[in-house]
């Protein structure tokens, strides 16, 4: 461990950053595999095995993290940081409750937009109504100009309260702030559908699946293209 691990990380995390994921994954391998122990690199290595997604890649990041814990580079927010993917991880790999106690503690201890996000989703995913609400009216307050928030606080009307009306609201707010949001184009286009309107659900579902799909996303890739596959007939 030393100045070309230092470098080779760096380098990875170029390829990262440009969108070349099998180069950057190769690269990452080959350190983990050379014992290097450094946050810089492991934190970014879990994120692309958690958007690649599969329980072998869901167990590998939680392997990953207990490792980065010991890394010397761990400040505040990369612990913040870890502390999010783990339980990701978590949540994919089944152990949502777990997930969720993780995130609070991780809550109680310092607010910030990602626990926010996040814990706001998981709460969804658990189908507390009450506490979705609750956190997700307390994240919107936070930064009422956060689209994943906005995004939280209309699937909580739409998926748990069953009040389209008012989840349009959100979902309306949330593309305003960020047009290309993979789930709120979702949702918007089950609006249009209902409308009867064919083209625009198309146009949004098509739009949605230029994205980057996240472990997170309650519209995944497959459902996505399984819309747009029976919108097209």
């Amino acid at each position: 461990m030393g100045i070309m691990d230092g470098f080779k990380a760096r380098k990875a995390l170029m390829a990262h950053q440009k969108g070349k994921y099998d180069e950057a994954k190769k690269a990452y391998e080959e350190l983990y595999a050379a014992n290097y122990i450094s946050a810089a690199y492991l934190l970014p290595y879990s994120v692309l095995l958690l958007r690649q997604g599969g329980e072998e890649n869901y167990l590998k990041v939680k392997e990953i993290l207990k490792k980065a814990e010991k890394a010397p580079d761990l400040d505040a927010s990369r612990r913040q940081e870890l502390l999010m993917d783990y339980a990701v991880a978590q949540y994919k790999l089944g152990e949502l409750d777990k997930a969720i106690n993780l995130l609070e503690a991780s809550h109680r201890k310092g607010p910030c937009g990602y626990t926010y996000q996040t814990l706001g989703y998981l709460y969804i995913e658990a189908g507390d109504t009450e506490k979705a609400l609750a956190f997700n009216q307390e994240a919107i307050d936070y930064d009422d100009e956060d689209a994943v928030c906005l995004d939280n606080m209309g699937q909580t009307y739409y998926r748990l309260l069953n009040d389209k009306e008012k989840a349009k609201e959100y979902f309306d707010k949330a593309i305003a702030v960020k047009d290309s949001q993979i789930d709120t184009l979702y949702f918007l286009a089950q609006y249009d559908k209902e409308a009867g309107k064919k083209q625009d659900a198309i146009e949004k579902l098509e739009k949605a699946l230029e994205g980057r799909f996240s472990p997170l996303n309650f519209a995944n890739k497959e459902k996505v293209k399984a819309e747009l596959e029976e919108l097209k007939k």
